[in-house]
């Protein structure tokens, strides 16, 4: 149930803190006092697009809070664990949005979230319905899964639907074959091309990491050799080499040495020099010896790296994507090639698939009509407490010539409020009063099948009269033993029948207007309903407290 909402800074609401408790709410007040307000921070709640005109003049944003106490919740608990939020089955959940003059952002549970969620959520949460809001009841789809809900054969429609998604995908697949474009020889003859030189290459989808690393050491090996013999030829292996210019140079020296004995200090690191060229040009040399080069094979990897390079030039950046665009050319030319093969095996394939959807439709169709009259006789029950004392009201079946997702037939509900005059579906029924209290009915009737924690009911009662508004406040007590029921009324007799009522008024504080809420119990109660009786007078007040004590 809903157990607190908290307002701040919406259209006249400053600061509302509202705990709500179990059973049916009554929120009355005059009109204009702001009771529009609660049922409008709900639909925020539940994730209704904010416009930046609600925000209290002179305020930068508003917020509202709601807090929800779950404690059995699987769908929701399902919704939140999909859509990576924590919650433990038990846990409070609490929705919050903040609504600001550029931008809107919401939370559940403090974690940040889209409004789409707050939608979805919004759905297993809160079922409200004011005079204008009765188009999940005029919908055919909703009257089908109502009539499902009645007759608890969820686990069978969730069958059907998977059969029917089977049906639907092979009929799709054969019907893309059998529309496929036409293809000319050259497109074929491109197509087979496509697979044979991806297919001649025998490329694997791990082979790029470990072909590189070869080719890069390969390629390394070619210069080490090419380097290595470079600095030998210019060591030693050619005549105008570094160690005969060197040899050269000390015999110089030498002749220099015995004309001036005093340069034979000068010219001691020229015999070093000497030495470790030498021993430079022997160590290269052994190191040539060492190396392994096999210029055959660091020539095919140079091919293997230039053909990896033009195939990914022309099927993508990676072997993986042009294993797969060898595939995507194998199987168009495969479907093109054996069209007609495909096409008679996929319509094997339909055909086993349909006859799976007609049996589960079939024992689909055989519960719906069995609780289709059982269902219609209870709403038809609650019509009459609604004062619809000779009202008639039906549930048609009608098959349809193709199975749709939702079964293999259609329904309607069919209202006649006055004896002798046909039935129409509820669509058609134009007064919003009726149809209020037709909607009440089908909840009343449906009342141990509906999950939906809280119901909120935003002034249903309109256009009414004493009696019947009597009727409504007392279904919508019974509503109310099973759900949490929030009603907004107008009405005493409807307003008198709640086990918890609250009051909305306007007042003016240093000349500004904002809305409050308070509960209302004993004296405050019967003035309240006084009030709404129309006048005051020991009659008012009497037939107050014969309102409160009749319940």
């Amino acid at each position: 149930m809903l157990t607190l909402l908290k307002i701040r800074n919406l259209a006249l609401v400053d600061e509302l803190t509202w705990e709500l408790d179990r059973g049916l709410i009554s929120v009355t007040g005059e009109t204009g006092a702001g009771k529009s307000v609660i049922v409008g921070a709900l639909k925020l709640v539940l994730g209704e697009r904010a416009e930046k005109s609600l925000i209290r003049t002179g305020e930068d944003s508003c917020n509202i809070e709601a807090v929800f106490s779950l404690h059995s919740a699987p769908e929701i608990h399902q919704i939140l664990l999909e859509n990576g939020l924590d919650y433990e089955q038990g846990d409070d959940l609490i929705i919050r949005r903040v609504i600001g003059q550029n931008a809107s952002r919401q939370f559940i549970n403090d974690s940040p979230v889209t409004l789409g969620l707050l939608k979805k959520l919004g759905e297993h949460l809160v079922d409200l319905h004011g005079p204008h809001d009765h188009q999940s009841l005029l919908s055919t789809d909703r009257q089908m899964a109502m009539l499902d809900a009645y007759a608890s054969a969820e686990p069978l429609v969730s069958q059907y639907r998977q059969h029917w998604l089977s049906w639907k995908d092979k009929v799709a697949e054969w019907e893309t074959l059998r529309d496929a474009e036409s293809i000319s020889a050259r497109e074929l003859d491109l197509l087979r091309h496509q697979v044979d030189e991806i297919d001649a290459a025998h490329f694997k989808v791990d082979e790029e990491e470990e072909l590189m690393n070869r080719y890069r050491r390969a390629n390394g090996a070619s210069r080490l050799l090419e380097n290595t013999s470079a600095a030998l030829a210019l060591l030693a292996n050619d005549e105008g080499s570094i160690i005969s210019q060197i040899t050269d140079l000390q015999k110089l020296m030498r002749d220099l040495e015995k004309l001036d004995p005093s340069l034979t200090d000068r010219v001691n690191g020229l015999e070093t020099a000497a030495v470790e060229l030498q021993e430079l040009e022997s160590t290269l040399t052994d190191y040539l010896d060492e190396l392994e080069i096999n210029p055959e094979e660091a020539g095919a990897l140079e091919d293997r790296v230039n053909l990896l390079e033009s195939l990914k030039r022309k099927y993508g950046s990676s072997i993986s994507e042009i294993l797969l665009a060898r595939d995507e050319a194998s199987n168009r030319l495969d479907n093109i090639e054996n069209r007609s093969e495909k096409l008679e095996a996929i319509q094997s394939q339909i055909k086993q698939l349909r006859s799976e959807l007609d049996a589960t439709g079939a024992k689909l169709s055989s519960v719906r009509k069995k609780a289709a009259p059982k269902l219609a006789k209870e709403i038809a029950s609650q019509l009459k407490d609604l004062g619809f004392k000779q009202s008639a009201f039906e549930i048609s079946l009608h098959a349809v010539k193709e199975p749709t997702a939702h079964g293999l037939e259609s329904t309607d509900f069919l209202f006649g409020p006055n004896p002798g005059e046909p039935l129409h579906p509820l669509r058609h029924v134009a007064s919003s009063g009726e149809i209020s209290r037709v909607m009440l009915a089908v909840k009343s009737a449906l009342a141990d099948q509906d999950a939906t924690p809280l119901m909120v009911f935003d002034e249903i009662d309109a256009n009414v009269g004493g009696e019947v508004a009597k009727a409504v406040g007392r279904k919508m007590a019974v509503l109310g033993a099973r759900h949490q029921v929030i009603a907004i009324t107008h009405f005493p007799q409807v307003a008198a029948t709640a086990a918890k009522h609250f009051v909305v008024e306007k007042e003016v504080t240093n000349g500004r207007t904002r809305s409050r809420l308070y509960a209302v119990t004993g004296e405050a109660r019967i003035h309240e309903l006084v009030r709404m009786l129309g006048g005051g007078g020991e009659s008012a007040r009497a037939m107050a407290k014969s309102l409160l004590e009749s319940l």
